[in-house]
């Protein structure tokens, strides 16, 4: 498991942790079979993915993706930068994938 965050991480889940974010419960750095997610709101089953360009165009994570919708959960990838330029955008991003998720 990856010890540091990145700095997208630390903005990211200081929004979102002890509930802040509208009572939803997230989880940090969670491992889920092989793979280590870096949040994840478990009971809307809804991942939440920091990436920077090193993800740009990268087959890994397209099978990573793959492998986590099969085990039922749904991944929103967020640039880092994405994060920075336009936080309130995001947060929004984020609401709408977790209504998504209610039945």
């Amino acid at each position: 498991m990856r010890k540091d965050a990145t700095e997208a991480e630390d903005r990211l889940w200081t929004l979102v942790r002890d509930r802040r974010f509208i009572d939803y419960k997230f989880r940090r750095q969670v491992p889920i079979g092989r793979y280590i997610v870096d949040l994840m709101c478990p009971s809307a089953m809804l991942i939440v993915e920091l990436d920077g360009s090193q993800h740009a165009e990268n087959e890994a994570d397209a099978v990573r993706d793959a492998w986590l919708a099969g085990q039922g959960y749904r991944v929103l990838r967020i640039w880092n930068n994405e994060l920075t330029q336009n936080r309130d955008g995001v947060l929004d991003a984020i609401w709408h994938a977790l209504q998504e998720s209610r039945p």
